[in-house]
């Protein structure tokens, strides 16, 4: 499902390669959702750089608006590690294999499999994940992202009656975690390390995963702001 694989694309950390395909891009999107046609212009019109910059800002400051998917549900509870064998094992029935990169809940990631799946099982697994999806989306709105766009694009695909608009009263009523004190609080728990002893590299997730290792999760899926999936 080409939307699907494109939307993926553009949640991750921004390619400079991506803005040689604008034009397919935008083709693309207005024959298929043209909704999203504002969200590709404005993504197009800002340099590179400060595009990366603005992801960064949005995607690795604190744990609400984390792109790992599992961090919304399990956080670092026992269940997560199940979780996280259960979807590898989808992912490589799909024939789809992972390098030490990823992390399996990764969104895009998790989007690119669903792209390569029939058009009712992609349907289904975004309803499975529509509460964090919408939730997501709102605390991107709440922020004045244009992100947010991506997600409700993802639930319209999925026909959830959820949206970053139906979790606005509870995202309103939540601190949010990317200010300074908030991320000076986290950064004061973390041992200083001179060495690395991650074998498979050191991306920005894997921080964010080891930045939150013993913060204590919040219960981010109260769905009495919006309705059921």
């Amino acid at each position: 499902m080409a939307l699907i694989k494109l939307i993926a694309l553009l949640l991750e950390y921004p390619d400079e390669a991506l803005w040689q395909e604008q034009e397919e891009i935008s083709a693309l999107v207005a024959a298929q959702q043209p909704e999203l046609l504002p969200f590709v212009t404005r993504y197009f019109a800002t340099a590179p750089l400060d595009r990366q910059a603005d992801w960064c800002a949005l995607f690795e400051r604190g744990r609400t608006t984390s792109l790992l998917l599992f961090e919304h549900v399990h956080a670092e509870s026992r269940d997560r590690g199940q979780a996280m064998v259960d979807l590898m094992a989808q992912y490589e029935r799909a024939g789809l294999e992972l390098d030490c990169r990823e992390l399996p809940d990764y969104l895009p990631l998790y989007l690119e499999y669903l792209s390569l799946q029939p058009a009712a099982d992609v349907r289904q697994g975004l309803l499975d994940v529509a509460p964090i999806l919408a939730l997501v989306g709102g605390r991107l709105k709440e922020r004045g992202s244009d992100f947010h766009m991506l997600f409700d694009a993802l639930l319209r695909v999925a026909d959830s009656p959820l949206s970053s608009e139906s979790v606005a009263a509870q995202v309103a009523a939540e601190e949010r975690d990317d200010t300074p004190a908030a991320m000076d609080a986290v950064w004061e728990e973390e041992q200083v390390k001179f060495i690395d002893d991650n074998t498979c590299g050191n991306s920005a997730r894997q921080q964010h995963q080891r930045r939150f290792r013993h913060e204590t999760a919040p219960q981010y899926l109260d769905l009495s702001a919006g309705g059921t999936a």
